[in-house]
């Protein structure tokens, strides 16, 4: 050896984020080394053969809390502990020996017998609960392991499942409640949903994703998917020819890290959409960040990429063909949500109707399905809001309909605060939350009904329990992420940090400085804002657009 050669330093392979095509393959971190263990679709057979049988004290830790999910069951939190307490313990600690358990409903459609099912199990199986999500699912919660078996053959004997509900899957398809029957829809997106949860929903070539991936499709022209916050979205759009079709958008997202989708600007033939869902979401499997979990969503890939190189890998790695330039769809209706009555395109009517935050139980829901048979065909739909519809109701149906509705508490006309409050799970249920949210939320709009009952501007006001914003709270007008605080006594109680004047596709919330209340005094604060727009606003001003003008001082 020449030793007045210099001895070149050794290579050292950059730090990848674990992207599947760039040659990372091995585990990042726990998750995907569970995952790459064992595959959480095989997590069914040991539920049926083994835990079912044996109980809660048998199951795996890696199965508890991982593989669980690919079937729809989170272990819920156990009773009495407090917010403070949440990111202090560890999950057994905060773990009950009950499941919440969610049932899909990909494009919120349910026949009478759908919902009569999702009634019983809630009576017999869940202590009566049942709560809408704001992704058209259905959740129940105090499942015990022993009944997952017999909760699943009722579900699938009338053609639903929880497969793939939660985990690091190709969750819940949603589409507009009203696909195929609305008058101004622009299609009918329902057969594409069809066909890709028949295709790849439980294919095990997408049962090992780097995080969730929440779709949407749907021609409404409310654009009540709200797309702009999905992981893929297609949207109905027709083009210059005169051919309705989809515009795709990808990366959309909030919790801490809020980001809109951005539109891949192509034209995608309804036979084509099953394809072009399969080509995204594969390259969100191979190119996605695995290495932290939470970079893994795909919005972080599309906002270092940009859309134009997303749309060059999808056509040529993945598709084999260029797709053409498209439009932008149309703007969406001031309240993208179905309530009320309102004509179908076949001379009938759908009735949308409103629990309070989505919070039903099963006699309610048996009663909405022994309603939607008395006065329409049966059909029944769930939609994004937390609402729910009945379907094809002639039009003399239509007020004894919802006269009855009404006797149930589910008003098809109801105020601004029923009709657009929603709120996710809270310290109720949920092992993440530091806050209780449904009652909360529940009495905040019987009281503003009480103090503002001549108020009927649209008005979103989203409450959350903890800052992962499964209620929307950076798209809400008011938008309450709650957290501790300190009260007027110096003690540290419930409460919520404020967003205001956020827009679903235009921008996020404003965070005025010092901006949070009391759980307590939440109410007083909400009054107070809202007749503050109603004295300030503008004709035809949206609370949003107040809001980016009004003083902060008019905000507190």
């Amino acid at each position: 050896m020449d030793e007045d050669r210099a001895v070149p330093p050794a290579t050292k392979r950059k730090r990848g984020e674990g992207q599947w095509a760039l040659g990372y393959r091995e585990p990042l971190n726990k998750n995907e080394e569970n995952k790459k263990n064992d595959d959480g679709l095989n997590v069914r057979r040991r539920i049926v053969d083994v835990y079912s049988k044996a109980g809660f004290d048998s199951i795996d830790p890696a199965d508890l809390r991982g593989r669980f999910r690919w079937f729809g069951l989170y272990t819920q939190r156990k009773p009495g502990i407090d917010g403070g307490k949440t990111g202090m313990l560890e999950d057994e600690e905060l773990d009950d020996r009950y499941f919440m358990m969610r049932v899909r409903i990909d494009g919120g459609r349910l026949t009478g017998p759908q919902l009569r099912a999702i009634a019983d199990i809630s009576t017999e199986y869940a202590r009566g609960t049942a709560d809408i999500t704001d992704r058209q699912n259905v959740q129940y919660h105090w499942i015990a392991i022993e009944d997952v078996p017999a909760i699943w053959e009722r579900l699938e004997a009338v053609g639903l499942s929880t497969m793939e509900a939660c985990g690091d899957t190709p969750r819940v398809i949603i589409g507009c409640p009203l696909a195929g029957i609305a008058a101004d829809e622009v299609l009918d997106a329902s057969p594409e949903i069809r066909e890709i949860h028949d295709r790849y929903i439980g294919s095990r070539e997408f049962s090992n994703l780097p995080r969730k991936f929440k779709s949407a499709l749907s021609g409404c022209a409310a654009h009540c998917t709200v797309h702009e916050i999905n992981d893929v979205a297609f949207v109905g759009v027709v083009n210059d020819d005169g051919e309705v079709g989809y515009q795709a958008f990808v990366g959309g997202g909030l919790s801490t890290n809020p980001m809109f989708a951005k539109s891949l600007g192509v034209f995608v033939k309804p036979e084509q959409a099953h394809e072009v869902w399969k080509g995204i979401i594969s390259v969100f499997r191979d190119y996605g960040y695995r290495r932290l979990r939470h970079r893994a969503r795909i919005k972080f890939l599309v906002n270092d990429w940009g859309a134009a190189r997303f749309r060059e890998v999808l056509e040529k790695e993945y598709l084999g063909y260029a797709l053409p330039d498209g439009p932008e769809p149309a703007a969406p209706l001031p309240r993208r949500d179905h309530v009320g009555v309102h004509p179908q395109k076949d001379g009938r009517y759908y009735v949308g109707f409103a629990p309070r935050v989505g919070r039903v139980n099963g006699p309610l829901l048996t009663a909405v399905a022994d309603l939607a048979e008395r006065y329409g065909s049966g059909r029944v739909a769930t939609t994004v809001e937390q609402k729910m519809v009945i379907l094809d109701v002639p039009e003399e149906n239509t007020e004894p309909l919802a006269a009855a509705l009404a006797e149930h508490d589910l008003q098809v006309r109801p105020s601004t605060f029923r009709r657009q409050t929603m709120a996710c799970t809270g310290i109720e249920y949920c092992k993440l939350a530091i806050v209780e949210t449904k009652q909360r939320a529940m009495d905040l709009i019987d009281e503003l009904e009480k103090r503002l009952p001549e108020f009927d501007q649209p008005l979103t006001i989203n409450v959350n329990g903890c800052p992962n914003a499964c209620a929307r709270i950076q798209v809400a007008d008011i938008g309450l992420k709650g957290q501790l605080v300190v009260d007027e006594n110096g003690d540290q109680v419930e409460g919520f940090q404020i967003h205001l004047g956020g827009q679903v596709g235009a921008t996020f919330g404003k965070k005025v400085r010092g901006l949070k209340t009391t759980s307590d005094g939440l109410t007083d604060y909400v009054e107070r804002v809202v007749r503050k727009f109603d004295e300030q606003r503008a004709e035809g001003e949206t609370f949003a657009a107040w809001v980016q003008r009004a003083d902060d001082a008019d905000l507190k």
